[in-house]
């Protein structure tokens, strides 16, 4: 077996996109943890795949703090800054990863890993000239881990099994790692110039899932779920790596249970679809975009009436956004709006200025959810962020965050007129908090009601388009 083959192929070495940015990335880490973790030896893995049934693994993808430090996305690659002369004199970084195996070795031809079974790796110094950092093989990983001691190193733990248990918890009980995790979180809050690129991207190829979805969903007779959840994801998978989350396909009243992503239901004229969905590029980066369109092309009176109050909350919450706004005040501005209207609906027990009160909070019966969320590698992005950074901080220029004010009239609230009952409406839009305010990355995507309806007619006009073609 070993015998009588050419050599192999030299690999790309292009640098990868976002080269720079990683870069970039791998520096201010060092920085923050020159004042955070002085001394210590950063220890951040890709993560290993993941079983889904025997012997069958999920499609891979790396941890996202991995990914935003590297531009890697095989697994069980490790990334190892290690401290540099003086405490404050930042990192070296080393990867380790799989390389190129000789047919002299057994794995080669027997492993689950080997290039007969997997396809050509690169080696290490095709990797380090791709990647643009030192490069070691993922064998040599064993012997660097042994070296390191427990309280000079500090992991993002949870992610690797294997390196985990090779690097004991210090006995500071974990707060050095949890400040890491922190770090990374928070360093992410700010979206690079290449990470608005991939976010641009992930959008427009979420748009035109949105449209494959509308020109395949009959007007006129039922259809499943499943149809629009499929089609989506052909999209996604032609356009990008996949789906960023489990798309959210509910027709009629699964659109009042929020994470409704099993799918199982019927479209039917009539009712009202509400798609809560999003591409994941290449890269990782993911768009969440959520439209509710009449499934017939018209709205009917209460239908219209409960979108409308949904679109002016979201108005007056892009209004709101600015560096230096607090996320709460953006937060106020559109639970205002949802407050007073459902007063006026006479669906209020209480007036709306008593609603709206902290220790009351009754229009929350229906608006269910916070206005958004941070977005970018995760769909809910920036997760270990300090709240007084995040919920309980103020805006900055660079985040990305949704905007996705929602109200939900559960079949069998008696407190809602019969009328209203079992109509789900959720609006969301992905935005970028730039210097005077702020920009709809997907507002080539009509929200306004008479533009979207307008969309759809010209869309169900044409002939159905795959991707791909």
């Amino acid at each position: 077996m070993a015998r009588g083959w050419v050599p192999p192929n030299e690999l790309d070495t292009a640098a990868v996109s976002g080269a720079a940015h990683h870069r970039s990335s791998r520096d201010a880490i060092s920085r923050a943890a020159a004042q955070t973790l002085p001394g210590q030896t950063l220890i951040i893995p890709a993560g290993p795949e993941k079983t889904r049934n025997n012997d069958v693994e999920y499609d891979y993808r790396p941890n996202s703090d991995f990914a935003y430090l590297t531009g890697h996305y095989e697994p069980d690659s490790v990334l190892i800054l290690s401290p540099a002369a003086g405490a404050y004199d930042g990192h070296t970084p080393r990867l380790y990863l799989r390389s190129r195996t000789d047919r002299s070795n057994p794995e080669f031809f027997t492993s689950y890993h080997g290039e007969l079974w997997s396809g050509p790796r690169r080696t290490v110094q095709e990797h380090q000239a791709r990647l643009g950092l030192p490069c070691a093989d993922l064998a040599d990983l064993g012997d660097a881990l042994a070296s390191l001691d427990a309280e000079t190193s500090t992991v993002l733990r949870g992610v690797d099994e294997r390196v985990d248990a090779a690097i004991e918890p210090a006995s500071d009980g974990g707060e050095r790692d949890k400040q890491l995790a922190q770090t990374l979180s928070e360093l992410r809050l700010i979206k690079s110039a290449w990470e608005l690129e991939q976010l641009s991207d992930a959008v427009a190829a979420t748009i035109a899932g949105f449209a494959d979805v509308v020109r395949a969903l009959p007007s006129d007779r039922p259809s499943p779920e499943r149809l629009v959840d499929g089609v989506f994801g052909l999209r996604a998978r032609c356009e990008g790596n996949s789906v960023g989350y489990r798309t959210i396909a509910a027709a009629g009243a699964h659109a009042c249970t929020l994470h409704w992503s099993r799918n199982t239901g019927v479209c039917r004229p009539g009712e009202l679809l509400l798609l809560d969905a999003g591409v994941e590029n290449v890269h990782f980066y993911t768009a969440d975009i959520t439209r509710t369109v009449p499934i017939s092309g018209e709205f009917t009176d209460e239908q219209r009436q409960i979108y409308d109050i949904v679109y002016a909350a979201q108005l007056a919450g892009f209004a709101a956004i600015k560096p230096g706004v607090r996320w709460k005040d953006v937060e106020s501005a559109c639970t205002t709006v949802l407050a007073e209207e459902l007063a006026d609906l006479g669906i209020l027990p209480v007036s709306a200025q008593q609603a709206l009160r902290a220790d009351n909070q009754t229009y929350r019966r229906w608006t269910l959810h916070g206005f958004g969320h941070m977005l970018g590698l995760d769909v809910h992005d920036c997760g270990h962020a300090r709240e007084q950074i995040y919920r309980d901080g103020e805006l900055a220029e660079g985040y990305v965050l949704t905007m996705e004010p929602g109200l939900y009239f559960q079949p069998d609230d008696e407190l809602v007129p019969q009328r209203y009952r079992g109509i789900g409406v959720r609006i969301e839009d992905d935005v970028v908090v730039t210097s005077d305010g702020c920009r709809v990355l997907s507002d080539a995507l009509p929200s306004e009601p008479s533009a979207l309806l307008a969309w759809m007619r010209e869309l169900r006009a044409q002939a159905p388009e795959l991707p791909g073609r």
